[in-house]
């Protein structure tokens, strides 16, 4: 990644940081699904500069005020021309001009984890226990209240953003529901590359060597 170019998110005492970053991330992900390179690849990147795991009010967002953008080629930017897809909301961002990535800069790599929320988790449990107790002949709570010493904590210490998949759209017209796409950051040692989905983040692998690196500055 080879050039880049911010976009500062101006909330005010009546519109939360949180509210303007659904807005905006939703406008960026459809620019990048129109601009897509492969089925659900993209050629440019996003980065969180201000990202942070700490809790936040409703005044501050654990992924700071800032959403930047990166590139290849400096054309790419151009023809993106974001400033378009974010034109309803020019009085709640700023944005800057595409510039060279300074030299010597450090690695990382932004995914999408799949978090489970308490209620699937308690789903999962229930499913578990059921076809273990059909399956060993032990009664249902017993089973149960072995699996609980084994059940996984919902993790909600990490960023996210409520989006609409534009995938799941084009599929069906009438499907309009949002997910909460939870973003994680991955320190890297080196610079690591290939491409990124349309939400501008690295694919989600289980290797890290395999996670694809944005320059972090």
């Amino acid at each position: 990644m080879k050039y880049y170019l911010d976009i500062t998110l101006l909330p005010e005492a009546e519109i939360t940081l949180g509210f303007i970053w659904q807005k905006v991330y939703q406008q960026v992900h459809i620019a990048l699904v129109d601009s897509k390179v492969g089925k659900n690849e993209s050629s440019i990147a996003v980065s969180f500069p201000r990202y942070s795991t700490e809790k936040s009010d409703e005044h501050t967002f654990p992924l700071g005020n800032q959403l930047r953008l990166l590139a290849n080629d400096q054309s790419q930017l151009t023809d993106l021309n974001i400033a378009k897809w974010l034109n309803r909301f020019e009085d709640y961002v700023h944005i800057k001009s595409i510039k060279a990535v300074p030299a010597n800069v450090t690695h990382a790599a932004f995914i999408r984890q799949h978090v489970k929320g308490e209620a699937r988790i308690e789903k999962d449990m229930l499913s578990k226990a059921k076809r273990w107790a059909e399956k060993s002949g032990q009664p249902f709570d017993e089973c149960l209240k072995s699996l609980e010493k084994s059940k996984p904590k919902a993790n909600n210490n990490l960023p996210f953003i409520w989006l609409e998949s534009q995938e799941t759209r084009q599929r069906d017209l009438n499907a309009s529901r949002k997910f909460p796409l939870f973003i994680k950051k991955v320190e890297v040692t080196e610079q690591q590359v290939g491409t990124f989905n349309c939400y501008g983040l690295s694919t989600n692998h289980n290797d890290k060597e395999k996670l694809v690196s944005i320059p972090q500055f």
